[in-house]
């Protein structure tokens, strides 16, 4: 499996961006689905930043640097890789708090309508900013199992929220389909591309969607915490009334009226001052991905997903797989169930093989190619293999759940 794999590496077209990443020796990452690996070209950038920008610019860098524009620039750099124009994407805030924003705002764009309709297992930041709008009033949470999606689309849906690689497991949503079903059914679309947006092709324009949020510090890899990012269809920009009516998404922020007026376009999602460390870190990695090229990260995610799950086979590996076997229906990462998925998680990262564990019986493993390589795989698959055969995980610190996995 190793020679096969190093004949695979050395005919990689995408082999050289790996030096571009900081991977510390002698570990394989398969985590970059949870947080992606640093950008070398990154510390340099905060290093100008603080010191130049900020030591010695102050806060005349709002202007002599443009940090005033930095949302919108990020935002617009962002665009490209999710099939969106660059009026249509904004980088701020965080996934949470733009799906709060775009659902609250989507709700009084379907006057007489409250419900909002997602599927039950969905990421839970997505279905309890739902909940929390339900207590309040002003919504009805909905959950559908994606099979009755379609049915559950009737008179009383507002807005259809749903993520578009399912973080579990990985299956995709048809975008095109469910937002036509959704549109036919007089209600507006939400998608996630938190699991999907600079890991695979995504086109918000082509499946005519309306809304979008997705994070920077996944596929993006902007670092922990980074900003995310939010899409609105250019036609609906005039109709978002977003309830966080902070000054910098005011029409004229430095005219300090005391009466709010939106700005236009995008530029309305916008609510306090933006963290410029933030988003200049994540534009690194937005750079970088952009020339990549995701078309080619998620033909290699596939062709690297694929030999992982040949090489488990040949190593004698029996996990049921909870991910889709087209690698065509399914995200950049494999999920596999075990009812020791966390002692085996923890077993494999103490042999330096970082993937995750998703209660409360999933390991999951993710192939974020930009630095990866098929020796990974190849060495990853003899780990699991040997961790499974020697009964390791069943050692007391690998059973152990700490607070935070």
């Amino acid at each position: 499996m190793l020679e096969r794999a190093r004949i695979l590496d050395e005919g990689d077209p995408l082999k050289g961006f790996r030096e571009r990443f900081l991977v510390p020796e002698g570990v394989i990452y398969l985590d970059g689905n949870s947080l992606g690996c640093l950008p070398k070209a990154t510390p340099h950038r905060l290093a100008e930043v603080v010191q130049g920008e900020w030591g010695e610019g102050l806060i005349r860098s709002w202007n002599s640097a443009d940090w005033i524009t930095l949302p919108q620039r990020v935002g617009a750099k962002i665009a490209p890789l999710i099939g969106a124009q660059p009026h249509e994407v904004i980088a701020c805030d965080s996934v949470s708090v733009n799906l709060y924003k775009l659902i609250s705002a989507a709700l009084p764009m379907r006057p007489g309508r409250k419900t909002v309709l997602s599927e039950p297992g969905n990421f839970p930041t997505d279905v309890y900013m739902i909940e929390g709008l339900e207590k309040q009033g002003l919504a009805e949470r909905r959950l559908a199992p994606r099979e009755r999606l379609f049915e559950a689309l009737d008179e009383d849906v507002a807005l259809l929220l749903l993520t578009h690689a399912h973080y579990k497991t990985g299956e995709l949503f048809d975008m095109v389909e469910l937002t036509r079903a959704a549109h036919d059914a007089g209600a507006l679309v939400l998608w996630d591309l938190s699991h999907s947006g600079g890991a695979l092709p995504v086109d918000l324009s082509d499946c005519n969607a309306d809304f979008a949020v997705g994070c920077g510090y996944k596929y993006l890899n902007g670092g922990p915490g980074a900003p995310a990012y939010a899409f609105v269809a250019g036609r609906l920009q005039a109709e978002v009334a977003q309830p966080l009516s902070g000054w910098m998404g005011h029409a004229r922020p430095f005219a300090f009226s005391d009466d709010y007026a939106p700005a236009p376009g995008v530029d309305r999602l916008l609510c306090g001052t933006p963290g410029i460390l933030g988003l200049a870190a994540l534009e690194v990695g937005v750079d970088l991905i952009a020339e990549i090229g995701v078309e080619r990260l998620h033909a290699k995610s596939q062709a690297l997903s694929e030999f992982f799950r040949q090489c488990l086979s040949e190593s004698g590996v029996e996990l049921e797989l909870v991910s889709p076997t087209d690698p065509a229906q399914r995200g950049s990462q494999l999920s596999f169930r075990h009812t020791e998925a966390y002692a085996i998680c923890q077993a494999l990262i103490a042999r330096g093989v970082i993937g995750d564990f998703r209660d409360p019986d999933i390991l999951r493993f993710g192939f974020a190619s930009a630095y990866l390589r098929f020796e990974d795989m190849a060495e990853a698959a003899r780990h699991v293999a040997e961790v499974l055969e020697t009964g390791e995980w069943q050692r007391e610190e690998f059973r152990q759940r700490a607070a935070v996995t």
